[in-house]
Order: structure tokens, then C-alpha cells, then sequence
């Protein structure tokens, strides 16, 4: 899933992106609420990580922004043990969730798959994909018992179109979310990377589990 990052301290931001990349996600990081607010109106993200005490713009004020112009995107707020206050203006501003300062960073990421779940209406990490049973939270895919083995870039597409489950994703948004907007990477890579999950994950008698929308992209239903 795609992360947003609005963090001014340069130390903790690169701490971050490093973990939620290892973790899975697709980063983007920026250091002061302008940029924040930039970013986050104009990218296709699926939860922001947003500390209140920000040069340029606060916190609360992008927050306000956003929600002011309609955004729905999930909002973490991070926040210092003795910004109570603000905290709670941000809940009523429309903040999903927050964290006080210092915080597990297990959790932190806990708290994001969380979001993305609370995002696309799913309750549960485990989903039955076909004849798969894909953990998103665990980051397992099983097929009677028996795990596949998967790369890093064939389980984030396969978890990325799973989220998005009954419409179709081009390969530009595949694309976007494996190299979060860096410009590495290509739509021909974006084609290897699903080939080879298909053949990793087809299983006999049943039918693919990704379907190809000739022109379009891919789409699970």
C-alpha cells in the first residue's frame, strides 16, 4: 500500500520510510506541511503518517485543509506526549487514528494495516482469493496449507489489486505503487512482475486469479 510521510525531522523520516519499505509499503516522504498538503491532494495514498509540529503549515491546518476539500484519505497523526489538545482537535478535524511520541514501530505499522483495511471495508487481514488464502497482515499466501513463495514486487502487486478487488488497475498505478513516483521501473516490468505471480499462484482446474482487461490493466474479482 501506498504511505505518505509528513515528518520534519529528517532523522525519523528516513527511520520510517526505511521500515514501512521493508514492510511492504510503497513511500513517499516530505519534511514541512506545505509540501504535506501538496502531495497528499495530488497523490493517490492510502494513509498519511502526519506530525503535528511542522514548519510552514502545522499539522492541524493540513488536516483541515484536506478535510475541508473533501479528501478521504486516512490521516495518523503523530504527536508529542504533551500536545493532549491537539490530539483531540485533530480527532475532530477528522484524524483516524494517532500516536504519541516515542512509539513502537511495530505498532505504528499495525496501526497503518489497519487503516488500509478500515479503507477498503475489510475487517479481516485473511482473504480468499480464489482458491488462495492470502494473509495481509502476515504477508502469506497459502493454497491448502501449502505457502507460495513470493518476491517482495509479485505479493505487493498481488496485495495491491486484492485491496482494490473488483476493479481494474492499469499498469501506470501498478507501476506508481512498486517505485512510489522514484521513475525507476517500467510498465514492461509491471507485466514480468504479474506473469511470473500468475504462474507462481495458478493453481490446476481453477481459473486465474488475475485477470487481464486488454488495454486497461488487471483487475481480481
Amino acid at each position: 500500500m501506498k504511505v505518505l510521510i509528513v515528518e520534519d525531522s529528517e532523522r525519523l523520516r528516513r527511520s520510517l520510510e526505511k521500515g514501512l519499505r521493508h514492510s511492504g509499503f510503497a513511500v513517499d516522504t516530505v519534511g514541512d506541511g506545505e509540501e504535506g498538503l501538496a502531495y497528499a491532494r495530488h497523490g493517490t495514498y492510502d494513509v498519511v503518517i502526519l506530525d503535528l509540529m511542522l514548519p510552514k503549515l502545522d499539522g492541524l491546518t493540513v488536516l483541515r485543509r484536506l478535510r475541508d476539500e473533501g479528501s478521504k484519505v486516512h490521516v495518523l497523526v503523530l504527536s508529542a506526549r504533551d500536545q493532549v489538545a491537539e490530539r483531540i482537535e485533530g480527532l475532530q478535524l477528522g484524524a483516524d487514528d494517532y500516536l504519541t511520541k516515542p512509539f513502537d514501530f511495530n505498532e505504528l505499522v499495525a496501526r497503518v494495516r489497519a487503516l488500509v483495511r478500515r479503507r477498503y471495508d475489510t475487517k479481516s487481514p485473511v482473504h480468499r482469493v480464489g482458491p488462495l488464502e492470502v494473509d495481509t497482515g502476515a504477508r502469506t499466501v497459502h493454497h491448502d496449507g501449502t505457502p507460495i513463495d513470493l518476491t517482495r514486487n509479485e505479493y505487493a502487486v498481488l496485495e495491491y489489486l486484492i485491496a482494490r478487488r473488483g476493479r481494474v488497475v492499469s499498469k501506470l498505478e501498478l507501476l506508481d505503487h512498486l517505485y512510489a513516483g522514484s521513475g525507476r521501473g517500467s510498465e514492461n516490468a509491471v507485466e514480468v512482475f504479474v506473469h511470473q505471480l500468475r504462474k507462481k499462484i495458478r493453481v490446476p482446474d481453477h481459473d486465474d486469479v488475475i485477470r487481464t482487461r486488454r488495454g486497461h490493466g488487471y483487475v481480481i474479482d
